[in-house]
């Protein structure tokens, strides 16, 4: 007997796709009147500590990819941390569970410094391809595991590769998490619907564009090779900024230890606070989130 091919999109039922885009939706903007001290905009940094579970979430052993996320914890992270510290800058850090339980003091010396750890998954793990009960399983070991690490649970979650199942954000919801930022439906920060309702999340959305794997990463497969020098990046996401600044909006980026922070790179993250000092105000995304959620 032959198998009776799936159906084609256009062949869904009106309700089937009013259903499957409700299913998440962005609600109401939160972008607020003003930030904190009359600041022109504010800046969200982020950086998400992937290190070797970038190799081993997607399924792959080599041992120089993993070395390549070694680089990240080694050095990346250790110059990340430099920067944000000489410019006295707050920032947000997405952790695996499992990067953090490897080397637990660097997640401590990230908050210890100052900066936010943020849920990343246990192993960067694609959550699009969990099944419920495993992705549920997988997110409370990861919040347990960085709770006990960090001394305080965490209040924010990305998922790897911004790859969501059907189930994600209930379950993010259903954990009492602040915030979200895995999504891209607006530039601005907006209340998270599930099904039609106020889910309790704010979504801090990120974009490909602000994201330096885009411009930098390379990859055997698929067969990807850095296409932008990094003064190209740096004219990307100036441009990014000004334009928040003349909006008074959000600035929000999204770097890589393993990709950003190498010597002929760094500089890219400590002139992009340069040309924003003294007209922003630099949070985490936790404290925007807050903010946003407290002026709506």
């Amino acid at each position: 007997m032959t198998d009776t091919p799936p159906p084609q999109p256009w062949q869904m039922q009106e309700a089937e796709v009013r259903a499957l885009l409700g299913r998440v939706r962005a609600g109401r903007s939160l972008a607020p009147a003003a930030w904190p001290g009359g600041a022109r905009a504010a800046v969200a940094l982020s950086f998400d500590c992937d290190h070797e579970c970038f190799e081993l979430g997607g399924g792959g052993r080599a041992v120089g990819r993993l070395a390549w996320g070694e680089y990240g914890r080694r050095v990346g992270v250790p110059r990340i941390l430099d920067v944000l510290a000489r410019t006295n800058v707050p920032a947000s850090f997405f952790m695996p569970a499992m990067c953090a339980r490897l080397d637990p003091d660097e997640t401590r010396g990230i908050v210890a410094a100052g900066h936010e750890i943020g849920l990343h998954g246990w192993l960067h793990e694609n959550n699009s391809l969990l099944d419920d009960a495993t992705e549920r399983d997988l997110m409370h070991r990861a919040f347990d595991t960085l709770a006990e690490i960090v001394g305080t649970p965490p209040v924010g979650f990305r998922s790897a590769n911004w790859d969501l199942s059907p189930h994600t954000l209930a379950i993010a919801a259903g954990m009492g998490l602040l915030y979200d930022s895995s999504l891209m439906a607006d530039e601005a920060p907006y209340e998270l619907l599930l099904d039609g309702q106020a889910s309790g999340l704010v979504e801090i959305p990120v974009e490909w564009l602000r994201d330096d794997a885009v411009y930098l990463m390379f990859n055997r497969n698929p067969a990807t090779r850095p296409w932008a020098t990094p003064d190209d990046v740096f004219g990307i996401f100036a441009r990014e900024l000004d334009a928040a600044i003349a909006e008074g909006g959000l600035f929000q980026l999204v770097m890589h230890p393993f990709v950003i922070g190498y010597r002929s790179r760094i500089w890219i993250l400590e002139a992009l606070i340069e040309r924003a000092q003294g007209q922003v105000w630099f949070a985490t995304h936790a404290d925007v989130a807050r903010w946003v959620k407290a002026q709506a």
